[in-house]
């Protein structure tokens, strides 16, 4: 369909091949399905085990369910029953978060834990904010025109058509959008709130353009999923259902097509046979309890940027010492996040920012390389709505104690924030590895080392200076700012040859003909957009050919490449030497929206 047509016809034609908006109770919240879905014995051979229900496993599930796939998904957190689970609270909605220990390092060490990752059903997309932009064009050859970054064996064009399937599945509200490759969406933009209209008022004086949305949140109703009523609590789990996530989006249609969701079962895994191919994963579905096997002829790792890394990295054999798909010292390299500074201004009338999606109005007019500015690449604006104890850190993090705290506190329905999402560049020692320490189920616990590089301040100290101005031109009588960082990438980074990348262009593990990473770990550059739909959007370009066959082909020929040049093994690449306890203070406050 048509730019055209899709305009004329907004929020009047669903996807096709997805049943799940049709298949949600509109009187409870609970995935339908859960308790007739199908059930295999581990000692049945399915098509395909995955391995994380988040954002990629679950699109890649209910795509090849659809084409007859008898599918095994192993979760490690609980099936979700929203009515019971989730709380309109911020501190009673810890359970959504994966908290589980993690060790973190390097100069710029990033805060793993609440925010950038999800452990359940559903995936971190059950508490992100709703924000659903594409990455650009130039996102997929930075190295070729701006000699930064890595480039991609695929193009824009290669996932286009999966953005547009996806943004009628999910469904994406948003106006016409003019930047990057110009499309619309499906539903017509949400109304703007009173503290949106002031931010975009100051936006405007300082010629800056705003449009609004995308989100992927229903404006109107979507077949058993009603109207966003604007509560504010995107962040703590939909109860209303209105805002999109696998476990509304392609779950249900995945379990009416067979597939079968083994929620608290930890990946520990992939085994691989004497012929070199992985014959399942091995997983536990207790701490204490036996490990145990499910065969599968295909496995798809979908664990996101520290799970998936730390994933391989523990499944070790003789032809893989280091860990899958690390015989060239690439797995857990170049993880990436975004700088994510939020400044927020006061206005003597109450603004409520809560009362709306918490990205609300954006731009992404700062998004491409300027020459005039200083460094390469760029940065896009959004508006955000951090609820009462997000405020709080906000408020603590500008250096307010005390009495200061309590007033602050008390006028918070005067203010309205505005933040940035800088990309960040990827760097080899930007990586995961495992630590000494062992979990509770007998596993190496994950580290993350990250520093900044110079173009990386840079980019932040620009966009900061920039949502700054917007506040002042917008009549802020006071200006709080907030240093941060949002949304993991990268680990796992497809490319062009085994010696600097993990995966090849059709997701594949190097060297081995049947295991496949679906998930954000996959990408070589970060953007400065959310990445939830763009892992969609690859994970249902990997099911198509899946499906078809071309992804199960044999290796594809090494194309030249371009990407940025990496360090090749040496020693015991997959260990980290040494294991401090997570940094506190020093640490930036990372997110997810």
């Amino acid at each position: 369909m048509g730019d055209f047509w899709r305009g004329l016809l907004k929020g009047a034609v669903g996807p096709r091949d997805n049943d799940s908006r049709f298949l949600l109770d509109v009187h409870a919240r609970d995935l339908p399905g859960e308790a007739t879905m199908r059930r295999y014995r581990d000692d049945d051979e399915v098509d395909l085990v995955i391995v994380g229900a988040g954002a990629g496993g679950s699109v890649l599930a209910q795509r090849l369910a659809r084409r007859g796939w008898t599918i095994v998904l192993l979760e490690a957190g609980p099936f979700w029953h929203p009515d019971e689970d989730w709380v309109s609270d911020e501190a009673g909605s810890h359970s959504l978060y994966w908290t589980q220990p993690r060790i973190i390092g390097g100069a710029d060490p990033v805060e793993l834990g609440k925010n950038n990752s999800g452990r359940g059903v559903g995936g971190s997309m059950v508490h992100y904010a709703g924000y659903t932009p594409r990455f650009h064009p130039s996102d997929f050859s930075t190295y070729r025109d701006d000699g930064v970054g890595a480039d991609w064996p695929i193009g824009y064009e290669d996932l286009r058509p999966h953005y547009e399937r996806v943004e009628r599945e999910l469904p994406v509200a948003g106006q016409d959008w003019p930047w990057g490759y110009p499309h619309r969406y499906p539903f017509s933009p949400h109304p703007v709130s009173g503290a949106a209209a002031k931010l975009r008022e100051g936006a405007l004086r300082c010629g800056i353009e705003m449009r609004v949305g995308p989100v992927g949140i229903v404006n109107g109703t979507f077949g058993n999923r009603p109207h966003c009523i604007y509560r504010g609590y995107c962040l703590q789990g939909c109860k209303v259902n209105a805002k999109a996530s696998p476990f509304v989006t392609h779950l249900p249609d995945a379990l009416a097509h067979g597939v079968e969701i083994r929620a608290n079962s930890m990946a520990l895994s992939v085994e691989i046979d004497a012929t070199g191919r992985a014959r399942g994963v091995v997983y536990a579905d207790e701490a204490s309890g036996p490990h145990r096997l499910q065969r599968g002829r295909s496995v798809a790792v979908a664990g996101y940027s520290i799970e998936t890394p730390r994933l391989l990295l523990a499944s070790t054999s003789r032809r893989h010492p280091h860990g899958l798909g690390n015989n060239t010292d690439q797995v857990g390299r170049y993880v990436m996040v975004q700088g994510a500074t939020q400044a927020a201004g006061r206005w003597p009338e109450e603004m409520r920012m809560y009362k709306a999606p918490p990205p609300e109005i954006s731009s992404e007019q700062f998004y491409e390389t300027d020459p005039a500015r200083g460094f390469a690449r760029g940065f896009s604006i959004q508006t955000v709505s951090p609820l009462p104890i997000g405020w709080a850190e906000h408020v603590l993090a500008d250096g307010h104690w005390g009495p200061a705290l309590r007033e602050y506190m008390r006028d918070y329905n005067h203010w309205a924030t505005v933040g940035v999402l800088n990309e960040l560049l990827p760097h080899p020692d930007n990586r995961v590895t495992l630590a000494d320490e062992i979990d509770p189920y007998g596993q190496p616990v994950a580290r993350m080392d990250y520093t900044l590089g110079e173009n990386d301040k840079a980019n932040m100290v620009h966009s900061t200076k920039v949502i700054t101005e917007i506040l002042d031109a917008g009549g802020a009588q006071d200006v709080l700012t907030i240093r941060r960082f949002a949304h993991l990438i990268g680990g796992a980074r497809m490319g062009a040859s085994p010696e600097h990348s993990v995966v090849d262009a059709n997701q594949r593990v190097w060297g081995v003909p049947n295991v496949f990473v679906a998930d954000g770990s996959v990408c070589p550059t970060q953007g400065a957009a959310n990445p939830a739909l763009t892992i969609m959007a690859l994970a249902s370009r990997l099911a198509q050919r899946m499906a078809d066959g071309s992804a199960l082909a044999g290796d594809p020929p090494h194309a030249p490449d371009t990407s940025t040049r990496s360090p090749t093994a040496s020693g015991s690449p997959s260990r980290a030497t040494s294991s401090p306890t997570s940094p506190g203070g020093s640490s930036l406050t990372a997110a997810t929206s």
